[in-house]
């Protein structure tokens, strides 16, 4: 099972980032806090202090279209915040 799916770099994720050392993730529904915590640190190879997660509902729409309404939802997915210990700092951009 892939626990980590993809980073969450948007402003706000940036500004925790580097004024809280705590970054956001991405990560399988089914995951629990000790397995994203051992992936973190088994990807980055940092020491994860603490993590948060959060379940996020799915965003139902209505479009009204020549041909009637079409209704639709985006997909739930499952959000990590994890605090990185002091001193130790994750770069997403390394790679590109």
């Amino acid at each position: 099972m892939n626990i980590l799916i993809k980073p969450i770099i948007t402003e706000k994720a940036t500004a925790d980032a580097e004024l809280n050392n705590r970054y956001g993730f991405v990560v399988n529904p089914k995951a629990n806090k000790v397995e994203i915590k051992k992936a973190v640190e088994a990807t980055y190879g940092v020491s994860v202090e603490k993590v948060r997660t959060m379940n996020v509902r799915p965003d139902r729409r209505v479009r009204h279209t020549k041909t009637g309404i079409q209704t639709g939802k985006t997909n739930a997915l499952k959000k990590a915040i994890v605090q990185v210990a002091e001193g130790d700092t994750i770069d997403f951009y390394n790679n590109l």
